[in-house]
């Protein structure tokens, strides 16, 4: 939590910093154009690299694969063009890095190891809890061609 509220403090200062040197070099209207050239530029990106990922989910949930890497891709993506259409020259930075697949990947390798998928097929279930062992649970399931 003050990690995340530590974020929220330094990275706009360190936008305002960065912007102001920059406008100071080439001026502020070349400052703001650019701003909003990287922006363009990252929305491209990310529509392109978006659909890429889309078609890949949906070839791996065609043959009977969960999709884990996929979606977490997809979840980079969409923080990375968060970033991007926040102005400011780090959070571009980071957004690009984000739209970088090679970087996108080495990330996701390592949220991966971190993050529980559960496997199902199940649209309806009806499930309670035995009450002598919590571990084991009784129920019944149905997929939506087969619903009683």
């Amino acid at each position: 939590m003050r990690i995340l509220l530590l974020v929220f403090i330094v990275v706009p200062i360190v936008e305002m910093w960065l912007l102001i040197q920059v406008g100071g070099v080439i001026g502020a209207l070349p400052t703001i154009a650019s701003v909003l050239l990287t922006a363009m530029i990252g929305l491209a990106l990310l529509r392109r690299q978006g659909l890429s990922t889309l078609l890949r989910v949906n070839q791996r949930m065609e043959s009977g694969e969960l999709p884990a890497q996929e979606m977490l891709e997809g979840i980079v993506l969409a923080v990375s063009g968060a970033l991007l259409l926040t102005p400011g020259f780090f959070t571009d930075a980071i957004g690009f890095a984000g739209l970088t697949p090679v970087i996108r990947q080495w990330l996701v390798r390592r949220l991966v190891g971190r993050v529980k998928v559960f496997e199902g097929g199940v649209v309806g279930a009806s499930v309670h809890r035995e009450e002598k062992n919590n571990n084991t649970l009784e129920g019944e399931y149905w997929r939506e061609e087969d619903e009683p």
